[in-house]
């Protein structure tokens, strides 16, 4: 069937569109872009209602959906239907299930699952080292033919820099990135907050910024060594980013993301309102306002690739605990577009079109997927937002299983309008006026 969304402001980055163009959908592909497209026949007409922006699918290229073996947290079925109405097309799903995606056998049964109960897109990223223990390397190759997108044992850091080497010679065998969650774990030792002011004060036991930056460091020096990609997950500190913007202005194949909850919050809100909330417990930790600020920074100068959530779910009473004792963590699929919108783009600090870049456009050229544009014959995936919806964090609406987040009630500017996958509406924000234009949403088969 083809739909035609007819009058919406469409941005595209690589195709150098910010201006206002009819997209025609073909089924799963886009069959055309441009000004007053013809009607056909048997094309079903959708006046894109004023003020929604089209984008090119967003993609979140760092998520936890448990599945298999934690399902209590969050289910493909769950996770997925909690980033459609995240504005999301596609999330690249971690591997510290359990049992760990270490081989094809977890990753066939991820991805087959996704093809029955998934809302959108799912990329299997398999794990570094067999069972995330950080001794030897998982068969990469093997995971790669399974459907792997990219090779992280994120929850944890790869411990050596010999293991890291191999890690990034053998995935970059394939033109596969390694992702690495940096931190020298002698560092961090049992640390559960920032190792500042705040933490002293609260006496919790700190997680130094240099944690992060020495492994950084680290692993720029390998990806230098070998010629292969590694990505930054959850940068923090600014003098992490410094290493990624000198590495970057040398040549090294290294980039970066940064979740909300790092640019929004600082480690002051532990001190309050609800002190000890371990809705404000993740790893990395919140810092302090000078690393929020360089982030900020970064966002300007283009060092940051991507905004990607570190979707990590918890049920209540895991979290509902003493702080030191609580799992590190917070959901994140269904605030990150606002939260960008209301604190990046309508502070000046990103144009929308740098959105787009950050979402979509770079997230897909990393973990080298299809989509970052709506040029004709790519996938029909399609986010659609809406700059001046108001919009209220309501937990008790999320899709997702857990409502570990420290965003219930905030009321922000800018919100997810409707999610198209494969040229299906898979979700429709029912509390944004005209949003019914995109018909009801349907389950991507």
């Amino acid at each position: 069937m083809k739909r035609l969304l007819k009058g919406g402001h469409l941005i595209d980055p690589l195709q150098g569109i910010d201006a206002v163009r009819d997209v025609l959908l073909d089924g799963d592909r886009v069959a055309a872009v441009g000004l007053d497209l013809p009607v056909g026949k048997d094309v079903e007409v959708i006046a894109v209602p004023s003020g929604c922006i089209l984008c090119p699918g967003f993609v979140d290229m760092h998520v936890h959906l448990r599945e298999p073996g934690q399902e209590h947290k969050e289910t493909i079925a769950t996770g997925t239907a909690a980033a459609a109405a995240g504005g999301f097309t596609g999330v690249a799903c971690m591997p510290n299930t359990q049992p760990v995606n270490d081989g094809a056998s977890v990753t066939r049964a991820i991805l087959e699952r996704a093809a029955l109960e998934g809302a959108v897109r799912v990329y299997p990223i398999g794990a570094v080292s067999k069972g995330m223990k950080g001794e030897s390397l998982a068969e990469i190759a093997e995971l790669r033919a399974a459907g792997c997108v990219a090779v992280s044992d994120d929850g944890m850091p790869v411990p050596t820099a010999l293991l890291m080497r191999r890690a990034l010679e053998y995935a970059g065998m394939f033109n596969m990135p390694v992702i690495d969650h940096c931190e020298d774990p002698s560092l961090k030792g049992e640390g559960v907050a920032h190792d500042g002011y705040i933490a002293a004060m609260l006496g919790l036991r700190g997680i130094p910024a240099t944690a992060e930056s020495i492994m950084v460091e680290r692993d720029i020096a390998l990806a230098e060594m070998t010629g292969s990609a590694v990505h930054i997950a959850h940068l923090s500190t600014r003098q992490a980013l410094r290493a990624v913007w000198a590495a970057k202005a040398r040549g090294v194949r290294v980039t970066c993301e940064v979740a909300p909850h790092h640019f929004v919050l600082t480690d002051e809100r532990l001190a309050g309102p609800i002190s000890y909330d371990t809705n404000l417990k993740m790893n990395p930790p919140l810092r302090e306002q000078a690393d929020v600020d360089a982030i900020l920074r970064g966002f300007t100068a283009g060092t940051i690739d991507a905004i990607a959530t570190d979707h990590a779910p918890h049920q209540t009473d895991e979290k509902h605990v003493e702080f030191d004792r609580a799992p590190f963590g917070i959901i994140g699929l269904e605030t990150a577009v606002s939260l960008t919108l209301d604190r990046l783009v309508h502070t000046g600090v990103i144009t929308l079109r740098r959105m787009v870049q950050l979402m979509s456009v770079n997230p897909c050229r990393i973990l080298n997927v299809p989509g970052g544009t709506l040029r004709p014959e790519r996938p029909a995936d399609i986010t659609i937002i809406a700059l001046s919806a108001k919009v209220t964090v309501d937990l008790s609406k999320s899709r997702s299983r857990s409502r570990n987040s420290p965003f219930g009630g905030w009321t922000l500017k800018g919100g997810v309008v409707a999610t198209i996958v494969g040229g299906k509406t898979v979700y429709v924000n029912d509390e944004i006026p005209g949003a019914a234009a995109f018909g009801a949403a349907v389950a991507r088969a």
